[in-house]
């Protein structure tokens, strides 16, 4: 008859029995193995142990079995499984074929064409590319700008997020053109209890208007209006609307993109009658410098995307409303990249992109 070894504590596995088992970050199976342990110390038997934890008494014996073995470190680590090791010589050719060839007919590899071309399974394929961060079915958008200003534009820009002139407001300004007023064809149906929310894929035109904005860097506030179009009348229309909005003692830089309604020459003119503004233009390609364009993703998000409007009416109603909620409690962006480490990558970018053309 088998007789479950003695355990007996000191002082410092005690203590960190008792952390582990009492711990509310501590992963579930080390706080239950070290529960065992220290009933164990107590003189607890296996199938007492096993009763008040609702576990098998092959558990307990396991862990009671490896303490005595290993100490502490027997528990924190699982002993390696049986069955048949890891082919690595095939995970590598997974990992190569994922990253270095095209499959034919298709543009990327699944997990089933992969398994085909290199004769093993749909799932050994899975578990290779999750233990190696591969994910062939998603891309990501990008653009390295080729603005031959590239450092200079960069420079500015984050030079007033980062160290803001005295006395001096930074303006994000932007357009968010042809917005949609867009009515379902039916109602969707409500979000409940294991369904999400519905909307027919088809719609209604209402027509569009296009919403200028304005985000105060320093304090998140915005000034914002809608236009039925973004020409350099409009354009105008809302640098008159900053100017009434904006303490008239105060500098107004205002960072924009290279778009031609900011340079028209009615535009330059009006800039050269407004002493106290001063534009600053990101490089091409660039938008993701202009804070203002987070912004526009939100209201996106949360409340033009799923909305339904019957009309434009509707739209710029909305739309009002939901920038007057935001200057109720308005939260700025912080700014934290510096522009030397935007450089650094803009530099391996271009380096990679010059090795793929020339390949």
């Amino acid at each position: 008859m088998r007789v479950a070894p003695k355990i007996t504590l000191t002082d410092e596995e005690r203590v960190t029995l008792q952390r582990w088992a009492r711990g509310r970050t501590t992963p579930m199976r080390l706080v239950r193995r070290a529960q065992i342990v220290l009933l164990a110390s107590a003189g607890r038997q296996n199938l007492d142990i096993a009763a008040e934890l609702d576990i098998e008494r092959t558990v307990v014996g396991r862990w009671r079995r490896r303490f005595g073995a290993q100490g502490l470190a027997g528990l924190e680590k699982d002993a390696p499984r049986g069955g048949r090791p890891a082919d690595t010589g095939l995970a590598r050719q997974i990992v190569t074929h994922t990253t270095q060839c095209q499959p034919p007919n298709a543009t990327h590899w699944s997990t089933t064409s992969m398994a085909k071309a290199l004769g093993t399974s749909p799932s050994t394929v899975s578990r290779v590319w999750r233990a190696n961060g591969l994910k062939p079915h998603l891309t990501r958008t990008f653009k390295v700008s080729n603005d031959p200003q590239f450092v200079d534009k960069l420079i500015d820009v984050v030079g007033l997020y980062l160290d803001s002139p005295e006395r001096a407001l930074v303006l994000c300004v932007d357009e968010k053109s042809q917005i949609q007023a867009l009515d379902r064809t039916q109602p969707g149906l409500p979000l409940k209890k294991g369904r999400c929310g519905t909307m027919t894929h088809d719609y209604v035109r209402h027509g569009t208007t296009t919403l200028f904005a304005a985000l105060n860097v320093a304090e998140g506030k915005l000034i914002g209006t809608c236009l039925p179009r973004h020409r350099h009348q409009e354009f105008i229309k809302f640098l008159r609307l900053i100017d009434q909005q904006t303490p008239a003692e105060l500098e107004l830089h205002l960072i924009a993109d290279n778009y031609a309604t900011h340079k028209h020459p009615k535009v330059k003119a009006w800039l050269k009658r407004h002493a106290r503004f001063h534009l600053h233009f990101t490089p091409t390609s660039s938008s993701w410098l202009n804070l203002v364009e987070r912004w526009f993703r939100e209201i996106t998000d949360k409340r033009i995307r799923r909305g339904v409007f019957r009309s434009v009416k509707e739209l710029v109603a909305a739309i009002d409303e939901y920038v007057a909620q935001h200057n109720a409690d308005p939260q700025s962006f912080v700014w934290t990249a510096k522009a030397d480490a935007i450089l650094e990558k803009v530099r391996r970018a271009r380096q990679v992109l010059d090795k793929m053309q020339t390949a």
